[in-house]
């Protein structure tokens, strides 16, 4: 079994080249080149089916929407794991986890406290001194790099700290837990608390005995004066505008719409009235709400905006064609905290949700823009996953990725050239459940079970019938990679007992 210093791979990073890689027809010969600016922005918990773009007819998403006519829809993106950690670990270090050191969300093992109520206890698992990270990787290549929004890769003064994993600059929560809250009693800038006009609120609690649900001063106690998203917003805008003159990488990692559901009243009124709703009292965890369907909707709404006020702001100071914007989400939708994920077909077509190995937890939307160089209005079938973006950011920055990664570059599908690398199969784990898509199949091993589930998900996307009996060779060649995909830690055993 590997030790954790054998465990992480500190591959060294090459210094950034010179010239952006070979641009496709569309390039503008007389536009001067230069090393793009990348923007990356991560709604948390956000389904495949919750963007027009996809299909989504309840949630109005107009900017997003305009981001993928203009540019490339992925219909086959995969988040690195149906959870918020891992997810965020294979997107920041190119490993699938099989490999990754992060391999579910870990509060790593804190005993003697409160992790729920105790504000010190904050942060999960750390990932280690020595990672290389797409913020590494970027800022060796000369990039001011910022990571703006919810982090989960290790709390204060940690080995996983932003700061200490390749970004000059962080601003949002450090911890997953206090992040369950858009009012939270403070936000992280660098390693300096900042303190908000909010009293801390478990954001775990039902509505008290006697309350009224039907009556709005019923949750005023869950409110609060200062929404974190919107504080957010206003932390990526300033960065943008600081580091106008050089290249940058903007890594937002949004909280919307993660539960608990909260917004300003503002975007509850664009779809109160308009949706049909039951105050959610908050029996399933989480906060209650009375509008729980305009409250999402709104909060989706909300996000939809502030990416369209950060494109307007890249086009107003004339870094439209050198940016490039993607815009996904961590894993599939929620289904507690007053989340419906059946009423908004969330999911689409797709089956399961968050924290499940199904498509509907690990599919998700993906699009990118970046004015003539992705030519827009095109969609891609390539299966990509989240291990695919740092080695994306790094051919995009004329920057080195470290060798022996499981991700692959995608910029010569982004800019429409030939010669993409497919990967043999796209693997994950999860709490002992294992998946691995194989061209068209897809094979799944539950947890609790030894035989393996197979899916076409070229005419079965739903995942409704089990195929294996059907096809032997298949299934073994998928229990094969399972075995030769897997990495032992002391974290994790491929199967535990």
């Amino acid at each position: 079994m590997m030790n954790r210093r054998e465990f992480v791979r500190t591959a060294g990073v090459a210094a950034a080249a010179a010239a952006l890689p070979e641009l496709s027809g569309c390039h503008t010969p007389t536009r001067e080149a230069r090393r793009p600016n990348i923007v990356f922005i991560m709604a948390d918990d956000l389904g495949w089916g919750e963007l027009g773009c996809y299909g989504q007819e309840k949630i109005r998403t107009p900017n997003i929407d305009r981001m993928a006519a203009e540019g490339m829809r992925f219909t086959d993106a995969y988040a690195g794991s149906p959870v918020c950690a891992p997810s965020r670990c294979v997107l920041l270090t190119g490993y699938h986890t099989g490999h990754a050191y992060i391999r579910d969300n870990d509060e790593y093992n804190i005993t003697g406290g409160d992790i729920w109520h105790d504000l010190s206890l904050e942060g999960q698992r750390p990932i280690l001194a020595g990672t290389v990270t797409a913020g590494t990787v970027l800022q060796q290549g000369g990039y001011r790099t910022a990571a703006i929004g919810k982090w989960g890769l290790g709390g204060p003064n940690t080995t996983g700290a932003p700061n200490a994993q390749g970004f000059d600059h962080f601003f949002g929560y450090l911890c997953q837990r206090i992040a369950h809250s858009y009012y939270p009693p403070y936000l992280w800038r660098d390693q300096q608390k900042i303190p908000l006009e909010n009293e801390w609120v478990f954001p775990h609690q039902p509505l008290p005995p006697g309350a009224d649900p039907q009556d709005p001063a019923s949750y005023a106690p869950y409110e609060g004066k200062e929404y974190s998203h919107d504080l957010l917003v206003a932390e990526a805008l300033q960065f943008i505008r600081d580091n106008q003159a050089r290249p940058f990488f903007l890594y937002l990692p949004f909280t919307i719409p993660h539960v608990a559901l909260q917004v300003p009243e503002d975007s509850v009124e664009e779809y109160e009235g308009e949706l049909p709703d039951t105050p959610y009292v908050g029996d399933q965890g989480y906060l209650p709400n009375r509008t729980p369907h305009a409250a999402y909707a709104g909060m989706i709404t909300r996000m939809d905006r502030d990416v369209g006020r950060i494109a307007a702001l890249i086009k107003e100071l004339g870094l439209d064609d050198d940016t490039i914007v993607f815009f996904t989400s961590d894993n599939g939708p929620s289904w507690v905290g007053g989340v419906d994920p059946d009423f908004f077909r969330s999911r689409g077509p797709l089956r399961g949700r968050k924290a499940q190995i199904w498509e509907g937890g690990i599919r998700v939307p993906m699009v990118a823009r970046w004015p003539g160089r992705v030519a827009a209005g095109t969609t891609s079938s390539l299966p990509v996953g989240f291990w695919d973006m740092m080695p994306t950011f790094a051919e995009l920055a004329g920057a080195g990725a470290p060798e022996g990664i499981d991700g692959v570059s995608i910029v010569a599908t982004l800019l429409g050239r030939s010669g993409q690398d497919v990967h043999e199969y796209l693997y994950w784990e999860f709490e002992n459940s294992v998946v691995v898509r194989m061209g068209e199949w897809k094979g799944v091993l539950p947890a609790g079970k030894d035989a393996l589930e197979l899916y076409n998900l070229g005419t079965d996307v739903g995942e409704t019938t089990d195929v294996a009996a059907a096809n032997p060779e298949i299934v073994a060649a998928i229990e094969g990679i399972m075995t030769s995909a897997h990495t032992d830690s002391e974290l994790f055993p491929l199967r535990e007992g």
